[in-house]
Formats: C-alpha cells, sequence, structure tokens
C-alpha cells in the first residue's frame, strides 16, 4: 500500500538527501542528512549508512524515541523562486541487521551497514510536488 502520491515518490527518487529529525534523551532535537530510499513494497522510507548506523546518535534516539521526522527539499527554480519539497512524520523502526541486504533490494546509490532506520509514514506534507509551491497538500496516512 503506498502512502504517498506517484508525484511524491518520484521526486523522492530523484533526490540523494534528505534530513532526519530526532530527538534525543534530554528532549533535545537533533537533524542530519542521510542517504535515502523508498520502499514501494513496504510503502515506508529506507535510511541507510556505510557506517556503523547501530552506533550512531540518530540510530539510538530513533529506537529510544520513534516519533521522528523527515524532510527533502530544494528549489525547482530560482526565478521565478519555486520551493518545493516532502515532509514526512512517522514512527521509526530500528534494525541492527539485514541492512545490506535491503539496500542491494532498494537498489541503493552507497553500500548499507547491517544497520537501518525504516520510517513509516504518519503525516505528509508537501509543496511545489502535486500543486503550485505555496500551495501545501498536508494528509495522514496512518
Amino acid at each position: 500500500m503506498t502512502t504517498l502520491t506517484d508525484a511524491e515518490i518520484a521526486y523522492l527518487a530523484g533526490q540523494p538527501l534528505g534530513r532526519l529529525a530526532t530527538v534525543g534523551p534530554h528532549a533535545r532535537p537533533h537533524v542530519v542528512p542521510v542517504g535515502f530510499d523508498y520502499d514501494p513494497e513496504r510503502g515506508t522510507l529506507v535510511i541507510g549508512s556505510v557506517a556503523d548506523m547501530a552506533a550512531s546518535k540518530k540510530f539510538r534516539d530513533a529506537a529510544r524515541r520513534p516519533d521522528v521526522a523527515f524532510l527533502v527539499d530544494d528549489l525547482a527554480s530560482t526565478n521565478p523562486w519555486r520551493p518545493r519539497g516532502i515532509e514526512i512524520r512517522g514512527r521509526a523502526e530500528t534494525h541492527a541487521e539485514g541492512g545490506a541486504e535491503i539496500g542491494r533490494r532498494l537498489g541503493a546509490s552507497f553500500p548499507f551497514d547491517a544497520g537501518w532506520i525504516e520510517i513509516h509514514p504518519r503525516r505528509v506534507v508537501s509543496w511545489g510536488i502535486d500543486g503550485d509551491s505555496y500551495e501545501l497538500s498536508a494528509r495522514d496516512v496512518a
């Protein structure tokens, strides 16, 4: 089951980098750039790493507090100014094993370490993808 529109999926496929926001143990926010892939079979976002994912702050934060936000945005044009992007809020599921296999299955652009994070979308907010740059499309998907 897909939770994203065809245009949102195509947009994500053309973007190499996103930002993952987590909350640390003292309720402090943490945002990091991450490589990602969309898993059409599960309707989830998959975040992998070449490095030891399970040892990272983002992995520990997501395991401890699974409510996360993920953002990809860019400028379709600067003249005229046309921002576009997608924010996905959801529940993170951390996996200590299987990253290399899922990375290969999804055709990731880099080799995944064993650890990986899967984001199950709950709310999707996009702009400039299915409509005008200043027209928000917001919906709950779970």
